[in-house]
């Protein structure tokens, strides 16, 4: 019981110091939050500052481009020289759109913004007269014009001194703002790394007790990882029993569908054979045989040749062949089925990504019906893609002394029901297919003793594993 009680108070105390800890990081960051809030402000009040410089050097500016242009044209008396004094109207009104809401709530700088705005319109005033009494004397300089000249030099040094104060008074108010900032920022940082100095006292408490009490909790949770290893061991393990009863399950429903298909075949093709001989002697014995009949015969012959083509065809799908074994580098032999589907890829702008492994060892297979296997797989996945958007991977890698080779889509994907019948012959989804080709391909691959797995969500794509044994060195 006291030592139930000694536990308890131990686990207290890494409490206390691990919450104090946390505590005093929490207001630490919370304050830290609250100075960079603060130094946000300071820095839009720093960008507000040098852009209202910015725009009033940019006024000065434009007035001096406008007095350039002017004293250019009464020397040149030329009209191109005037484009920067027909340009700074507008280059005024810009500067004042953005300054006049700054300084909405500002008296003091909205009349020296207001009387900025009327020296400006006066110096522009004056520059139009001067410009005007030009052209009306002859493009020849007066005295008229010299006095417009020193009343306007007056005007711009009005400007410069109203400018110049206003620039004063941004600068006043940022060193104002900044002097504040900087001692809430001492105080900040005072009480901010005394909180930290204090949190890494309480953390360090608390780590010393837990790391005094850890030792039966490490042998505990060591414990448990073994015996989670364990269980992942044992999921992993039937993980493959499920998947070699599936592939089990599979052969025994490949076989049990040739022989119900070889019964099919004989059972359907002795009658077929009946009817087309009768029809044979039916349009032999009867002279001048009506247009309308004959059509009609042509009918049963071609519907009669189609069944024996599709039994012909479920034959092929369900029965094992002869194969004509050579050894072949499963890469080549993708490659080789990428060139065949090449036009289809093209078509619908798919892109193709191949991962194959280097120093692969060849495979024994019929090279040209194991071709045609991974055609039927990758023509699918083509299928089932969209234009423009599709992705193809094809990945080749050794697993467990087999060859592995993985095709992946990123189609539309199979629900579990589709997938449970995706190698069952006339099972199709396709409004034009026949549901014998992946049938033929399971066929092929059986026929090779290899095996094929599918992994599909829909909307995620589609995965098909293939696995072979390497040919004997």
């Amino acid at each position: 019981m006291l030592k139930v009680i000694k536990q308890l108070q131990i686990d207290k105390r890494i409490r206390v110091g691990y919450g104090a800890a946390f505590l005093l990081l929490l207001i630490s960051f919370f304050l830290t939050l609250y100075a960079n809030r603060q130094m946000m402000e300071q820095t839009k009040t720093i960008t507000r500052t040098n852009t209202i410089i910015i725009y009033l050097e940019d006024l000065i500016s434009g007035l001096k481009d406008a007095e350039m242009g002017v004293r250019g044209y009464f020397l040149v008396k030329d009209e191109k020289f005037l484009e920067p004094y027909q340009l700074g109207v507008k280059r005024v009104d810009s500067v004042f759109s953005y300054l006049k809401p700054v300084y909405i709530n500002l008296n003091g700088e909205q009349k020296n913004l207001d009387n900025l705005k009327k020296l400006i319109e006066k110096k522009y005033a004056l520059m139009e007269y001067g410009l005007q009494y030009f052209r009306d004397h002859n493009f020849m300089m007066s005295d008229t014009q010299i006095e417009v000249a020193y009343e306007g030099k007056a005007v711009m040094d009005s400007i410069r001194t109203v400018i110049k104060s206003m620039q004063t008074g941004e600068k006043n108010v940022l060193i104002n703002k900044t002097k504040v900032l900087d001692s809430k920022y001492r105080a900040m940082n005072t009480f901010i790394i005394t909180s930290l100095v204090l949190a890494l006292i309480f953390a360090f408490y608390g780590l010393l007790t837990y790391i005094m009490e850890n030792k039966a909790r490490k042998l505990s949770d060591k414990k448990v990882i073994e015996f989670q290893q364990q269980l992942q061991l044992r999921i992993d393990e039937l993980d493959t029993a499920n998947k070699e009863l599936i592939q089990m399950r599979r052969i025994e429903k490949f076989a049990a569908t040739g022989r119900i298909a070889r019964n099919i075949a004989h059972e359907v093709r002795n009658p077929l054979t009946n009817i087309d001989l009768a029809i044979g002697q039916i349009k032999s014995e009867i002279p001048n045989l009506d247009e309308n009949f004959s059509i009609l015969f042509d009918m049963v012959n071609r519907n009669s040749k189609r069944i024996n083509q599709l039994i012909t065809e479920l034959l092929n799908a369900t029965r094992f062949s002869e194969l004509n074994y050579q050894p072949v580098l499963i890469n080549i032999l993708l490659d080789d089925a990428l060139e065949l589907a090449k036009d289809r890829i093209d078509l619908k702008q798919i892109i193709v990504k191949k991962n194959y492994a280097t120093g692969m060892k060849t495979i024994s297979c019929d090279k040209e019906k194991l071709t045609t296997a991974l055609l039927n797989i990758i023509v699918n996945g083509v299928e089932a893609i969209e234009k423009e958007v599709g992705v193809l991977s094809i990945n080749t890698r050794e697993e467990e002394g087999k060859c592995v080779l993985e095709i992946i889509d990123n189609g539309v994907g199979m629900d579990k029901e589709t997938q449970s019948k995706l190698f069952e012959p006339y099972f199709t989804t396709k409004q034009k297919g026949n549901g014998l080709g992946l049938a033929n391909t399971q066929n092929i691959i059986l026929n090779h003793k290899g095996s094929i797995q599918v992994e599909s969500v829909p909307g995620n794509g589609t995965s098909f594993i293939i696995r072979f044994d390497f040919a004997e060195q």
